[in-house]
Order: C-alpha cells, then sequence, then structure tokens
C-alpha cells in the first residue's frame, strides 16, 4: 500500500513538473539540434545519469565479486605460508 501511494505521488509531481515545465527550448550539441519541451530535456538528463550512475556501481560490483571469487580460490592463508 505504501508503494502504491509513493508511486502515485511520483507521477503527480512528475506531471505537475511537466505542465510547469512545458515551454519548448532548442538542443544543440555538435551539429546535432532538436526542440522539445524543457521538461521532456530535464527528464531525459536524468535518465541518463541514472543510466550511467547503475553502470559504474554494476562495474564496481562485479570487479569486487571478481576479487572476491579469486580470493576464495586462493584458499585462506591464516599467517602461513604454503609450501
Amino acid at each position: 500500500m505504501i508503494t502504491l501511494v509513493i508511486v502515485i505521488a511520483a507521477v503527480s509531481l512528475m506531471l505537475l513538473f511537466s505542465l510547469q515545465n512545458a515551454a519548448p527550448v532548442v538542443v544543440s550539441f555538435l551539429s546535432w539540434k532538436f526542440e522539445s519541451s524543457l521538461a521532456v530535456i530535464i527528464i531525459l538528463c536524468v535518465l541518463t545519469g541514472i543510466l550511467i550512475g547503475g553502470a559504474t556501481v554494476s562495474f564496481w560490483r562485479l570487479k569486487r565479486s571478481i576479487k572476491k571469487r579469486k580470493a576464495i580460490a586462493r584458499g585462506p592463508m591464516d599467517g602461513k605460508q604454503q609450501s
């Protein structure tokens, strides 16, 4: 039930944000140009940031997991050297 309330609140805030920022803006990057509402541009930028952050965290977790597997494969050393 609480999840439904949070989702409804988030959608309502995003709808309100979109209605208040509907002014068209032109975005240009290198030789690429397009026109869209300010709200769409901001939402796309936020989603891009979320994707980049998620990819970074996933890479970090994968790297840590591989390091942990290698440590387990070597076995416990217990302060002694194996001969």
